[in-house]
């Protein structure tokens, strides 16, 4: 049974589960675009660099979610989480049972609930806006899948930090989950967003999540993404983030870990005087693979985005960068930057960026840039020369190139946490 038969095979019967027939229409016009997109490949300039073919030829669990509280296990929680609201997605799927909300800050519902009360017309203009961006089967795979997922509103009372795990139990069966989530930032709102992943067993698991988020008039938005799963589990994450008033964003991802990882970022600034800051940070080793796509549209005047990614390949893991900025002719007195540097700690690592501007208007100051290479020599010899051994001296060299990213995490204990794991890493690497 080929790939499409196979999902269409698992849409069919699952149409009558998954009720909320608000969505109906929605779920059937996604499986024909997936029909007709179909899974992608290296034929297409977008996926050139990263080959996901392999990750579907095998037999997936379509999960339900764990019964009680007794069938998840214990996992590692992000410091800082008990004055954090907790949203636990399990298998792909929301688990409100396992969920923690502390105070009237936010409002967390089911998508489906949201799509026929007051929020009815905000999930109508919003879902699936990341289809003007993300034109590939697998976006569409996740919407014509639609179930479990939440809706999330971040209001403008006293701000209280957002964890969101997902969880992946891969103990008994491959797993294939899909969360899907929708966010919205209030007006004058600070949101801070911490989300993280965990998969447990030893069978593979692929995660194909989309989340979309709307910041409105006066609002920031902190956004961080730590990825540090094992081995067996791999992702395709697409992260859509419009920012329909003058507003802030600032966003920060960390890939330090998994199989195969594809993140898409789509940042769209829609109101004048908005900024828009994308930092990235990954390491990689073993045979993993981190794909970095993004897109910066810059839709109206006066907004200014920054974007540094940089990366750390070693043994024969292969990295991919590649981002764009769009000007549209509209957006005059744009600002736009965008860096990404690479060092690769092996002769077999690779790594393949692509920094694109495409500009449609003519008063703005754009650049970008790349730069691949090896550890600097120069520095090195410094340090040993100071009586520093060599594997230290590395060490010290690589996390000073990583600190760039890791000071732009803005709650210290998250810092720490993410530069724990990154000097737990140095120190075993670099042996």
């Amino acid at each position: 049974m080929g790939t499409i038969e196979y999902f269409k095979e698992r849409f069919e019967s699952q149409a009558s589960e998954n009720g909320a027939a608000v969505f109906d229409p929605i779920r059937k016009n996604a499986f024909a675009a997936f029909t007709k997109q179909g899974i992608p490949t290296a034929r297409s300039e977008e996926w050139k660099y990263t080959r996901i073919g392999g990750l579907f030829n095998k037999e997936y669990q379509f999960p339900a979610i764990l019964s009680n509280k007794q069938d998840l296990p214990d996992f590692q929680r992000l410091p800082g989480q008990d004055l954090a609201h907790q949203l636990v997605f399990i298998n792909g799927i929301f688990s409100n049972e396992h969920s923690i909300v502390r105070d009237e800050s936010i409002k967390v519902l089911a998508l489906e609930e949201a799509a026929k009360n007051e929020y009815r017309d905000f999930v109508s203009a919003h879902l699936g806006h990341s289809g003007e961006y993300i034109k590939d089967g697998l976006r569409s795979l996740n919407l014509a899948f639609l179930h479990g997922a939440v809706f999330v509103h971040l209001k403008k009372t006293r701000s209280t930090p957002v964890y969101i795990y997902h969880i992946t139990d891969s103990r008994s069966a491959n797993i294939f989950a899909q969360p899907r989530s929708l966010f919205r930032v209030e007006e004058s709102a600070s949101a801070q967003l911490v989300e993280t992943y965990f998969t447990f067993g030893t069978q593979e698991s692929f995660t194909n999540q989309v989340i979309e988020i709307v910041v409105e008039k006066d609002a920031s938005l902190e956004y961080y993404k730590i990825q540090n799963d094992s081995s067996q589990a791999s992702q395709v994450n697409t992260t859509h983030i419009r920012q329909i008033g003058k507003s802030q964003s600032h966003v920060v991802t960390i890939s330090l870990n998994g199989g195969i990882i594809r993140n898409n970022l789509d940042l769209v600034l829609e109101a004048q005087h908005s900024e828009g800051h994308l930092y990235g940070l990954y390491f990689q080793n073993d045979k993993t693979h981190i794909d970095n796509h993004t897109i910066v549209d810059h839709t109206k005047p006066n907004c200014l985005s920054n974007e540094l990614y940089k990366g750390m390949m070693d043994d024969q893991a292969t990295g991919v960068f590649n981002g764009k900025i769009v000007v549209q002719p509209l957006a005059q007195k744009t600002n736009a930057y965008q860096s990404n540097k690479n060092i690769l700690l092996s002769d077999f690592a690779s790594v393949n960026s692509k920094p694109q501007l495409e500009i449609y208007a003519d008063d703005v100051k754009c650049s970008h840039g790349c730069t691949v290479g090896r550890l600097d020599e120069e520095g090195l010899f410094y340090l040993q020369s100071r009586g520093i051994r060599e594997e230290i001296a590395k060490s010290l060299l690589l996390h000073g190139f990583a600190m760039d990213i890791l000071e732009k995490i803005k709650p210290e204990p998250i810092r720490a946490y993410v530069d724990h794991i990154v000097e737990e890493r140095l120190a075993i690497d670099m042996l």
